[in-house]
């Protein structure tokens, strides 16, 4: 169980850091124009897709950087948590908009999210 939460705290970061880095260097227009799957961005702030860029790159960070300089692992569960937060706000946004293939995504990162913190904060701790 401890290489499964491994590798899905792994698949986890690279999505979230990547997602989280676009948010950051793209502009709100830029991320308009990049398609479909980022029209609910019309609705944001661009100083708020830059938050939401900036949290999910934290988020993608505290999933693997704290157990592997072994220091305040505690961040790992806490990380998966904040995620699967944002992934609720993403999947309520996603609903709204009728978007649901982008909802169904999202789902699966929600749970996969919290699969890692259910782990992390029990039976699988550090």
């Amino acid at each position: 169980m401890n290489i499964t939460l491994w590798v899905v705290a792994a698949l986890l970061a690279l999505a979230f850091l990547g997602a989280g880095a676009m948010k950051l260097t793209k502009s709100k227009e830029q991320l308009l124009a990049s398609g479909p799957t980022m029209a609910w961005a019309e609705d944001f702030s661009p100083g708020m897709i830059r938050t939401i860029g900036f949290v999910e790159v934290l988020g993608g960070v505290g999933l693997l950087l704290p157990p592997a300089v072994d220091v305040a692992t505690i961040l790992v569960p806490l990380s998966a948590s904040g995620l699967a937060l944002v992934m609720i706000g993403a999947v309520i946004e996603h609903g709204r908009r009728k978007e649901f293939q982008s909802t169904a995504v999202n789902l699966v990162l929600l749970i996969l999210a919290a699969f890692v913190a259910w782990g992390r904060f029990g039976p699988h701790s550090f």
